[in-house]
């Protein structure tokens, strides 16, 4: 084979990869085709994404250049779905990232070498200065998680807080 074709070829396959990510990016990530059947919540260690109509109750947030959620510390119990409405107070994006800390600082390394990466996963809220969002999570799992806004070096300067989440009533 001459070059011109294997550099023909090896492009083309970098195409066909890259568009293959793409879409399964979009297909998992994205708008679902009419009639296409919905992906399943993915479970994690701080629970799962829940529905609005089994929202038990609702928690503001308010979210700030100080680089401070308000509160910082929430106690939810076991089983509970919770609506989260984040307030951002400030004139800068900031965000709330559920997690591990382990999964908060990896995620939070990730983000330094792609600042620019979207987020639409469920456990993820961008909030514009000046808006308001909201995240539906039901916490189903007992333990103590963290959240944190991960934009430009928010984390670092403090931007955390904590949820407990208590073990169900009965359960000890």
């Amino acid at each position: 084979m001459n070059k011109t074709l294997i550099k023909s070829i090896a492009a083309g396959l970098v195409l066909a990869a890259a568009t293959t990510a793409s879409l399964a990016h979009e297909a998992h990530n994205g708008p679902k085709p009419k009639g296409a059947a919905a992906l399943a919540p993915e479970q994690k260690a701080w629970g799962i994404a829940g529905k609005a109509n089994a929202v038990k109750r609702t928690i503001d947030i308010a979210m700030a250049d100080d680089m401070t959620f308000t509160p910082s510390v929430i106690e939810v119990r076991e089983g509970d779905t919770i609506r989260l409405r984040l307030k951002n107070r400030g004139k800068e994006l900031h965000e709330l990232v559920l997690g591990t800390t382990a999964e908060i600082e990896a995620h939070a390394a990730m983000m330094k070498k792609f600042p620019d990466m979207e987020h639409d996963d469920p456990w993820m809220v961008h909030v514009p200065a000046g808006k308001t969002g909201d995240m539906v999570w039901t916490f189903n799992r007992a333990g103590d998680f963290d959240f944190a806004c991960l934009v430009k070096d928010h984390y670092e300067l403090g931007m955390a807080g904590r949820i407990r989440v208590l073990a169900a009533a009965g359960k000890s």
